[in-house]
């Protein structure tokens, strides 16, 4: 069943738990698709479901902050051995190339690495524990992981929120392309926001990437 036709099914006081549930344990390291919970309710909540949109969002928030939290201290506490444990269990989000991208964006960025991993899938996990591995100071940790997890959790409800009740209003006047346009601007706005995100990520890493010797020449 797909997620969201499932989510039509549960109480909205139930969905707000959900949804702040799985972002969280999402947050504090645990691979599960915390986005597209948010989105699917998100936008049940813009067809008059019951879903208040402004406690969806706090919701989320709450969940990604408290994750992230847990997951710094998680990450404080496990050091280096947690890394290497996880990657045991989860090879295809904590290997060793993985690890290595998100360490290389810390040490790059410092707080602003955990502000702008909430908006990446990757950096999304990462980003409590291995703050909490590599010492960062938690005041610093916290006011990234506050702002973040307020405007990726309640700017991403916003958006898709408005994009539901856009996307129904044009369905009642010009039929799908009223909801086919407003879908597009909505995934557009994500895409846009989501590829500067990796790109910032992605000039971090290439930064730090240690530098190949020069050849030296052979004597004549």
């Amino acid at each position: 069943m797909h997620v969201q036709e499932w989510l039509e099914t549960v109480p909205a006081v139930s969905i707000y738990a959900l949804v702040a549930l799985v972002i969280m344990l999402e947050s504090l390291g645990i691979p599960l698709p915390g986005e597209i919970i948010l989105v699917s309710a998100a936008l049940l909540s813009s067809q008059h479901t019951g879903i208040n949109p402004v406690v969806l969002g706090v919701c989320a928030s709450l969940g990604a902050i408290v994750g992230d939290s847990i997951g710094y201290a998680i990450g404080r506490k496990g050091g280096r051995p947690l890394l290497a444990w996880l990657g045991a269990k989860f090879p295809r989000h904590f290997g060793q190339s993985h690890v290595a991208t998100a360490e290389r964006s810390f040490q790059k960025w410092g707080m602003w690495a955990v502000f702008f991993g909430r908006f990446v899938a990757l950096l999304r996990i990462f980003a409590g524990p291995l703050a909490g591995v590599l010492r960062m100071p938690y005041w610093k940790f916290l006011i990234a992981n506050v702002l973040g997890g307020i405007i990726w959790a309640g700017g991403t409800t916003a958006v898709i929120y408005y994009v539901g009740v856009v996307a129904e209003d044009w369905l009642k006047r010009f039929s799908w392309l009223g909801l086919v346009v407003a879908v597009l601007i909505g995934l557009s706005s994500m895409l846009v926001l989501k590829r500067k995100a990796r790109k910032t990520a992605a000039e971090a890493a290439a930064a730090l990437e240690p530098a190949e010797p020069k050849p030296v020449a052979a004597a004549e």
